[in-house]
């Protein structure tokens, strides 16, 4: 009776357990149903991930429950989806709208990966969401509307996305909101005022958008306001003054604006618990707020970049958590020699690690305290001041510099050689002083260099070759000194270089190694205004990065490399004001990026390229290269006037010989005839005579007869001269001995004088041209002679003189 009564209750106890319509209260379906929207949510979210690097949805599944997922919480209670961290996977695709079927989701971590695409207005179906993070994406179009029905959200962080349009005012309707994150997005518009409505408000980013307006005055009512980040963006007019009874606030960021105004005086007594204050790049007036340095707990002061004027105020001694005071690029002044002494102030910051005060009106010597700055200083920012006399030898124990600046100033002597102890520096600039001297050598000793700018000083010597241990350097400029002797190969083979390397304006020598080839990463080079000579090698070639190569003004002779066509991305070339010969390479048709090409002011020869580069002339300069030709046509006649002109100096001198022969002979019979005799005073007037060994040394032509020529024997006054009276009285100028009367020999000799006289007057303009020249000679022969009537003139030669069709550059 009992085993049957068991078994009768076990039975009893199955149905019940099969049976989820036997236990009425127990939602077991509705229950499963739930935990199965849940998991199609989730695998409708994995398949619209594209990629998925570190495979972490691999788990995701239909064999297992979503509470077992990676990255997937549930509730104990009733196993639901209440918590979704996909955060920085690298995962690309789009969000899914079934992500709005995860009805109990309280938190959705989807920032640092690439989500593409619109958030879905679905989201606003997570009525309970209370943080929803999507920052560090790639998601478009505006701020969904519906949105706002999540009532419950106290973090919503949209930042570093491509989310455009305005801000929708609705977003004041999240009462719960802590956390309001929408920077570095494409919002415009201006900030809504209905903001100040959500008092739980403690954190609101809007930077880096395109919001225009003013600051609503209304923001002074926030109560538990701590961060506040306005920074890059479009806004004007004066900072409301409300803004400054935030007393709450703990970071207060308006930079790169266009807000004017001044800082009240006070803002720091009205902002006591202010650890960071960037009004950088703006356009505010009045002083430095002496109430700044009073906060012994604040951490930054920027206000760089504005028209802030006077003097730094005191205070700076009281200000022992400081880690970044900025007050570059304004017109704070000083005077004297202890005007910089206000930076002695800041010893008592021990963990300060940038300082800047460049581009002011400092004046006054470096303070030989400053090697007492924090040890941690990484950044000092001097330049662009009016400071003098030397580099304090103390500044070697700021051990932790990454970048020295003292830039634009008038500080002379020598580099202090302690400046090479600085073995963490990146960046040392120290261009336009008066700094003198040599380089020295400790400099080697920063093996961390990046950049190097000593240009614009007055620095002597040669580079150091201690320069080959700057292997991570990437730009140098020299430039601008009175540095000489070569360039060493060390300077070449840094790789490294990949900005600029500037040597130019120097008194450089020497040619440069085929070892330049080294230089493949660079991307500016100039040599220009040295006295660098040689040939420029081939392996210039190798520079595949390069874009811009100044070489003009030196003493480079050769030819262009044709391997310079192999640098694919060069925009400007210039070579001009060089020994350069030779044909410009067709090789340089291929620079299809080229900007400028200046082969100015050489020597060279041949047809200008026509194709790739050399289409658009405007962006060529060949000019002072004459025997340079634009077309074909010049090039032939450019030859053709090489030959005329060799052999109209040939024919020039046969006829000058000839014709001064003739006159000679026909002088020496009318001697002997007895027929003229000669005047008392003549000898008195003759010159001496020229020999043809003088005349060919004159002209440079070579001839067997070295007999004497007296055809000039008769020519009174100067070379170069040619009297008034000539040719109406050439018995005042020429031996009346030499002709009597109207005759062919008359005749011959006004020709031959004439044109010998007006080859040789100052003026170029009024010299006979070699056409001109030719044809006269040639007629005087021609009527001393008497040719046949069947005479006939030499057509090639008279052709290929004076053609107008050469064009040269």
């Amino acid at each position: 009776m009992a085993l049957a009564l068991r078994f009768r209750c076990v039975a009893v106890l199955v149905f019940l357990l099969s049976s989820p319509s036997a236990l009425p209260g127990v939602k077991v379906e509705a229950a499963a149903l739930d935990l199965f929207t849940d998991k199609e949510a989730l695998l409708s979210l994995k398949s619209q991930v594209t990629t998925d690097p570190s495979n972490t949805l691999s788990s995701w599944n239909n064999n297992s429950s979503p509470c077992n997922w990676t990255r997937v919480s549930c509730n104990q209670m009733n196993q639901r989806v209440i918590g979704l961290d996909l955060s920085g996977l690298r995962l690309t695709g789009s969000i899914s709208p079934n992500i709005g079927n995860l009805s109990l989701l309280r938190s959705l971590h989807l920032q640092g990966n690439q989500f593409t695409g619109v958030l879905p207005d679905q989201i606003g179906a997570l009525s309970r969401l209370s943080v929803l993070n999507i920052s560090f994406n790639s998601i478009n179009g505006p701020i969904p509307l519906n949105i706002t029905k999540c009532l419950n959200l106290q973090i919503l962080d949209l930042m570093q996305n491509e989310i455009s349009g305005a801000i929708p005012e609705e977003l004041s309707s999240l009462k719960s909101l802590e956390i309001l994150n929408l920077g570095g997005n494409k919002l415009w518009g201006t900030i809504p005022p209905s903001f100040a409505n959500i008092s739980s408000l403690l954190t609101l980013n809007l930077a880096t958008n395109n919001l225009g307006g003013m600051i609503p005055d209304d923001f002074g009512r926030f109560k538990n306001l701590k961060h506040l980040d306005l920074s890059i963006n479009n806004l004007t007019g004066n900072v409301p003054l409300s803004l400054y009874n935030i007393s709450s606030l703990v970071f207060l960021a308006v930079a790169s604006n266009q807000l004017r105004g001044e800082i009240p005086v006070d803002v720091g007594d009205r902002l006591p618990n202010l650890l960071n204050f960037n009004f950088c790049i703006n356009k505010f007036t009045g002083s430095i707020p002496w109430s700044l340095h009073n906060l012994t707990n604040i951490q930054s002061i920027r206000m760089a970049h504005n028209l802030l004027s006077g003097y730094v105020p005191s205070g700076l001694g009281n200000l022992p958590e400081l880690r970044m005071y900025n007050i570059g690029y304004n017109q704070i002044k000083s005077s004297g020699d202890e005007g910089l002494h206000f930076l002695t102030s800041f010893i008592n910051s021990s963990y300060l690690n940038f300082l800047a005060i460049d581009g002011n009106l400092l004046e006054g010597l470096i303070p030989e305290s400053i090697g007492n700055l924090s040890g941690s200083l990484r950044s000092l920012y001097l330049g662009g001041n009016r400071i003098y006399g030397r580099i304090p030898a103390s500044i070697r124990h700021l051990r932790s510099l990454a970048l020295l600046n003292i830039s634009y100033n008038y500080v002379s002597g020598e580099i202090p050689p302690e400046i090479g102890e600085l073995t963490n520096l990146q960046e040392l600039h120290l261009a336009a002083n008066k700094i003198s001297g040599r380089i020295p050598n400790s400099l080697g000793k920063l093996q961390k260099l990046n950049e190097i700018d000593l240009s614009t000083n007055d620095l002597v010597g040669s580079l150091p070759t201690t320069f080959v241990n700057f292997q991570q350097l990437v730009s140098m400029d020299l430039s601008s000194n009175r540095l000489s002797g070569s360039i060493p190969k060390e300077i070449f083979s840094l790789s490294s270089l990949s900005a600029t390397l500037n040597l130019s304006s120097n008194q450089l020598t020497g040619s440069l190694p085929q070892e330049i080839k080294g230089l493949e990463n660079v991307a500016a080079v100039d040599f220009s205004h040295n006295h660098l000579s040689g040939s420029i090698p081939d392996t210039i070639g190798s520079w595949k990065s390069l874009e811009r190569l100044f070489m003009e003004n030196n003493m480079f002779s050769g030819v262009i490399p044709a391997t310079l066509g192999d640098v694919k991305g060069l925009e400007i070339l210039d070579l001009s004001s060089n020994q350069i010969s030779g044909i410009i390479p067709n090789n340089l048709e291929n620079l299809q990026a080229l900007h400028l090409l200046n082969l100015s002011f050489n020597d060279l020869e041949g047809l200008l390229p026509k194709d790739g580069a050399f289409i658009n002339l405007s962006r060529i300069h060949v000019e002072g290269n004459s025997k340079l030709c634009l077309d074909l046509t010049c090039w032939n006649n450019q030859h053709r006037k090489r030959t005329s002109t060799a052999i109209y100096i040939v024919i020039a001198s046969i006829a000058t010989v000839a014709v001064c022969s003739v006159i000679a002979v026909l002088l020496c019979v009318r001697k002997r005839k007895g027929k003229i005799m000669p005047r008392a005073d003549s000898i008195k007037l003759q010159h001496p005579t020229i020999t043809y060994r003088e005349l060919r040394k004159a002209t440079g032509k070579r001839g067997a007869d070295q007999q004497p020529i007296t055809c000039t024997g008769g020519l009174r006054g100067s070379i170069g001269y040619i009297p008034p009276a000539f040719p109406a009285s050439i018995e005042q100028v020429v031996d009346p001995e030499l002709f009597t009367g109207k005759s062919p020999t008359h005749e011959c000799l006004i020709t031959i004088l004439g044109v010998g006289l007006s080859c040789t007057v100052d003026s170029p303009d009024r010299r006979t041209s070699m056409r001109d020249s030719l044809l006269k000679l040639k007629t005087a022969r021609d009527t001393l002679l008497k040719p046949p009537l069947d005479h006939k003139p030499d057509l090639d030669l008279e052709a290929g003189i004076g053609n107008g069709s050469m064009q040269s550059f």
